[in-house]
């Protein structure tokens, strides 16, 4: 674990000196200025970072697609030895030449969410889906008030641990209006999301759940964009719906949490 965050945390700090060789702005005179293997390492992070936020959808909607799928970036993956990952870049650039055009025309954030239902995997399980995220925002939120009850928590304890499940933006705005301690939350939210990582794989195998869109909706529920890691690494449609559900539990639990706070 340490090894990664070393490695995570080195990637990070090459990335931010190309980004500042680059400046703000990624042309092709600016690209010019970097190698091959540090366009490449750029690129990679660019991916990672708008897979984790939104998925593939916001990567080419925030206008990268052009940068990941017109440049060699799938057949340098493949070079480095990825070959399944780069196999996966292919794939994605076929949807990426189909649907670009309607991807990347300026729109509201409510039309941007609904970019998402034009997708085969969405349309065919929107109802389950959405099902899964309340259901799983539900039993985030009544599982602290069945703890609070148990351990006796007093107001202030019982609605820090509300937003547990979603990202740290989020749910420290969402514990501050409550009057909860924000640094707990901020805590709590950190351990929610290296459990869920940890542990997301063992529970689907426990309980036998095979489906790729209910293992997605599942873990980005649970454990926001930390789980979502896991998420991306068990394959592309879990990976999806996993950043899917981070965006919609998040704002779920905004109105939810308003709601729950009465309860005790």
């Amino acid at each position: 674990m340490q090894k990664e965050q070393s490695s995570d945390n080195r990637i990070e700090e090459l990335v931010a000196s190309y980004r500042q060789i680059i400046g703000e702005h990624l042309t092709a005179e600016t690209m010019s200025r970097l190698n091959g293997n540090q366009l490449t390492l750029l690129a990679y992070s660019i991916f990672r970072s708008e897979m984790l936020q939104g998925g593939m959808v916001q990567l080419i909607h925030n206008g990268y697609g052009p940068f990941i799928f017109e440049n060699p970036f799938a057949k340098a993956m493949r070079l480095w030895g990825l070959k399944d990952f780069s196999k996966f870049i292919y794939a994605a650039r076929q949807l990426y030449e189909k649907y670009a055009e309607r991807l990347t025309v300026d729109c509201t954030d409510e039309e941007f969410m609904a970019l998402y239902e034009q997708f085969e995997a969405l349309r065919k399980n929107v109802r389950a889906i959405m099902v899964g995220i309340v259901t799983g925002v539900l039993t985030s939120m009544a599982s602290v008030l069945a703890l609070a009850v148990i351990f006796r928590f007093d107001h202030k304890e019982y609605v820090t641990f509300l937003p547990k499940s979603i990202t740290t933006a989020i749910g420290m705005g969402v514990s501050e209006e409550l009057d909860g301690y924000v640094a707990i939350t901020v805590a709590v939210i950190i351990v929610t999301g290296i459990i869920g990582n940890m542990i997301a794989e063992m529970v689907c195998r426990l309980f036998h759940i095979t489906e790729p869109v209910a293992k997605g909706i599942a873990i980005g529920s649970a454990s926001h964009a930390v789980g979502t890691t896991k998420a991306m690494e068990m394959g592309e449609i879990e990976g999806a719906m996993s950043s899917l559900s981070i965006v919609l539990s998040g704002l779920l639990t905004v109105f939810g949490a308003m709601i729950f706070a009465n309860l005790r």
